[in-house]
């Protein structure tokens, strides 16, 4: 039997004050390299050294407490039951709540405390509050956070986001100030708690009111993925209902919301089985990796409705057809590929060598320290009294980047269009995910022609004018961003099915693959478009102004370009699409769409 090491110690030492501290003697606590996470009674922590050093001791210390107090503080299902449906007041509701529970936890406990400080500041690391200049960039749910932090514990904030928080701050007090001190009187009351939350989230404009469904009664704090599947059956077409033509935008971005979620809390394998889930959400978990939202991600006014979301669908591509006929498609999308193999390998090259030589290294020379430059040794050989030369390496600044692929499913595209782009969307992903830049490709179109059960629903309800957008969308992951290729080239070959191309509804998919993107933790955001016009759907269109998708088209691409972190660029097939977006290009031969994806990819990684 292998003596027991000090890490084995610290971890079954670690595991047992969790266990005390949770109320829960299944706990079980495991160490990751990856993102500290919570899935019911597994917890997961940062590992640290074996030489057990101490800032990484006192780091999984401080997300065992976490863990451990949300366990024994927090009601999940009470949580769920409150929560916001727009993605911004989601965020602050959640961030609001974790720190009335740690607040809560380390009363009286200094070494808590001192614990979930050094959790707090490892967490505000990677934050973008870090790095704002302007009060746009601000997260909200960060500086709302650390504010009803200082209430309840008089710690103020860590000095690394002093520069963003006075960005804020005096806006927020003024806005908020009288909430943020009520908030001190319920902090062992999570309901009243929960709903002095809801009115700050009131007095900033973040939502009117309109909360989740509450789901079964009984879908524990320890089964949030259960009710997550419920929203995918049937409950989602409920709160639809309720909406009846309200805005769409809270609905996406609340779908991103929690696709994100998802994304963080399973490890890779079961990624294949969450694969474009918009659910999946453990609310555990959410805090380490919950996204933020800054300013300008707040949701815009636009003059654009729905009949109803009851039977609109964010699907993944495995999910519409059986893994053989995904198999044969995908063997007919390769044999496409072959004659087009060397041009297309050419372009990826080129591509790989621009991406490559970005995040190539440079050396600064003759220093005085660093590393030996063996290269100027023969000038001591030949003049001892020459000094030695050191070099020293320099980093070239490369931002981590995530670059969305959404393409115009719509019938329009059949054929040799939808092929060229399904081929150039495996050669995209395959070539930046050997440059280390995560790829996610998406699709648009609906569920049926000519409106569907949209419609139908809109018949019966007696022909109710200017009724909106009136067609079932249908919105398709075809591979996520953190997949890799190899698990995610089978789905590509949905794209040549016959019957799933149809209509086209531009703006909502614009909106749906900009908030998966604003989830998504990398620095720089990038989404291209390709489409073949204007978008087109006869139901949409027989019942409101004949140019009311595209007038929504506009408004969205407007307000992407003029307010997003997100670099939005389109490439249109036979058609002009400068006239839409400000950064595009027009091909009028399919056969050009592989290169000019790789020229406008390499001219946004090449612009400062």
């Amino acid at each position: 039997m292998a003596a027991e090491t000090p890490l084995d110690r610290f971890k079954a030492v670690l595991g047992g004050a969790a266990r005390a501290l949770s109320d829960e003697p299944e706990l079980e606590l495991a160490f990751t390299a990856d993102a500290p996470s919570q899935h019911g009674r597994h917890v997961k922590v940062p590992m640290p050294a074996r030489q057990l050093p101490p800032d990484q001791v006192a780091e999984a210390r401080g997300f065992a407490d976490q863990f451990a107090l949300r366990m024994r503080l927090h009601d999940s299902a009470m949580h769920l039951r409150g929560a916001p449906t727009e993605a911004v007041a989601r965020a602050v509701y959640d961030a609001v709540e974790n720190a009335r529970v740690e607040a809560l936890g380390s009363r009286g406990y200094q070494g808590i405390a001192d614990n979930l400080e050094t959790a707090l500041a490892l967490r505000l690391r990677s934050d973008p509050i870090t790095r704002a200049r302007t009060r746009d960039e601000v997260p909200l749910s960060t500086a709302l956070g650390l504010m009803v932090r200082e209430r309840l514990t008089g710690q103020a904030p860590p000095a690394t986001v002093a520069p963003g928080m006075a960005l804020v701050q005096d806006w927020l007090e003024e806005k908020v100030g009288a909430d943020l001190d009520a908030l001190g009187l319920a902090i062992d009351d999570q309901i009243a708690f929960a709903d002095l939350s809801k009115k700050l989230l009131r007095d900033l404009d973040l939502t009117d009111g309109e909360m989740l469904p509450d789901d079964d009664d009984d879908g524990g704090s320890d089964d949030e993925g259960d009710e997550d599947e419920g929203a995918d059956d049937g409950d989602e077409g409920e709160d639809a209902g309720e909406q009846g033509e309200g805005d769409i935008d809270a609905r996406g971005e609340q779908q991103e919301s929690d696709d994100q979620d998802g994304e963080s809390e399973f490890d890779e394998e079961s990624l294949d089985d969450a694969e474009g889930e918009p659910g999946d959400e453990g609310d555990e978990g959410m805090l380490p990796v919950r996204p933020n939202r800054p300013f300008s991600d707040l949701a815009p006014s636009f003059d654009y409705k729905v009949w109803t979301t009851q039977f609109d669908e964010v699907v993944a591509a495995g999910e519409l057809c059986d893994a053989e006929e995904l198999q044969r498609l995908r063997a007919y999308l390769d044999q496409q590929l072959v004659h087009l193999q060397s041009a297309v390998s050419k372009l990826a090259n080129r591509l790989q060598r621009r991406l490559m030589a970005q995040q190539s290294r440079s050396w600064d020379f003759d220093q005085e320290e660093g590393l030996l430059d063996a290269a100027r040794l023969a000038r001591v050989v030949v003049n001892p009294t020459q000094s030695l030369s050191y070099k020293i390496e320099r980093d070239t600044e490369f931002r981590d980047t995530v670059v969305t692929l959404l393409i115009d499913n719509s019938g329009s595209m059949r054929g040799r269009p939808i092929g060229i782009a399904a081929i150039s969307a495996d050669i995209l992903a395959r070539t930046l995910e050997r440059c280390g830049v995560k790829t996610e490709i998406l699709g648009f179109t609906t569920r049926a022609w000519k409106g569907g059960q949209s419609r139908e629903a809109w018949l019966a309800a007696g022909r109710p004018p200017h009724p909106g957008r009136l067609n079932d969308i249908r919105h398709i992951v075809y591979k996520q961003a953190d997949e890799p290729w190899r698990r995610a080239r089978t789905s590509l070959g949905l794209m040549m099915r016959e019957g799933l191309l149809k209509e086209n509804i531009d703006g909502e998919a614009l909106l749906w693959a900009h908030s998966r993107l604003l989830a998504r933790p990398e620095e720089r955001k990038i989404l291209m478009v390709i489409s073949d016009g204007a978008p087109v759907d006869d139901s949409t269109l027989s019942v409101n102004s004949g140019s009311y998708l595209e007038r929504h088209l506009r408004q969205v691409i407007g307000w992407i370009e003029a307010r997003s972190p997100v670099e939005l660029t389109a490439i249109g097939i036979g058609h002009d699409v400068t006239r839409y977006y400000a950064r595009a290009v027009t091909i009028m031969d399919a056969e050009q769409l592989g290169g000019t994806i790789i020229e406008q990819l390499a001219a946004l990684f090449d612009k400062e």
